[in-house]
């Protein structure tokens, strides 16, 4: 079942990368993103915690990396191979992917992304992740404008673009690698709002008994 799922999930991932879904997905909006993933997000999660019920969120987080990252390499190859051409769809994608990565890990880790403020700080994490600092809560309002920032600040690594002969496995090393840092972020982040929960909850328990 865990390889159908997977299978899936690429099959439908790679669906995006026709012209319509790509127009499509670059003019989303950010919010209307996280807000649709947070249901197949705890669908996700679910069967991973069912699938795994002895591990720790630590290690669910890093198999949700790890899919991630199999996503990202696949996208790396398949628009490596077109260069510099590709790269908007790429840094799109990418971007896509890394948003998806951090709704699932806050999911798992218990965050409410439906409030505005999670999904604030959500998206402050994936700014700081890729060098663009806290993202303005007025904007960017689409995945395309996001995806745009990316490609200003030289996000992502581009060097695999330029090289036409290496660019397929050198693209889907890069993403690959950035997804890994992405999501090891998101875990310390995310970890330490876990923490900081339980110990309120501990004191509000204790001060109620009191």
């Amino acid at each position: 079942m865990g390889l159908y799922d997977s299978v899936a999930e690429r099959l439908a991932f790679m669906k995006k990368m026709t012209p319509a879904e790509l127009k499509k997905l670059g003019s989303a909006r950010l919010s209307d993103i996280v807000l649709q993933e947070v249901a197949r997000s705890r669908v996700r999660i679910t069967t991973l915690e069912k699938r795994y019920p002895q591990a720790s969120p630590r290690e669910l987080a890093q198999r949700i990396v790890d899919e991630k990252k199999n996503l990202a390499s696949m996208v790396g190859g398949v628009s490596g191979v077109f260069g510099l051409v590709a790269l908007p769809a790429d840094l799109l994608f990418m971007a896509y992917l890394q948003i998806i990565l951090l709704t699932d890990v806050a999911t798992l880790y218990k965050v409410n992304l439906k409030t505005e403020r999670a999904r604030g700080e959500m998206l402050d994490l994936f700014g700081y992740a890729n060098g663009l600092g806290p993202l303005p809560r007025a904007g960017p309002k689409v995945l395309g404008k996001l995806a745009a920032m990316l490609l200003e600040k030289g996000g992502m690594q581009t060097l695999g673009r330029a090289m036409p002969l290496v660019a397929a496995p050198v693209t889907a090393y890069f993403n690959n690698q950035h997804i890994q840092m992405v999501g090891e972020q998101a875990v310390r982040f995310y970890e330490g709002f876990d923490k900081a929960h339980a110990k309120a909850k501990a004191q509000r328990k204790k001060a109620s008994g009191a």
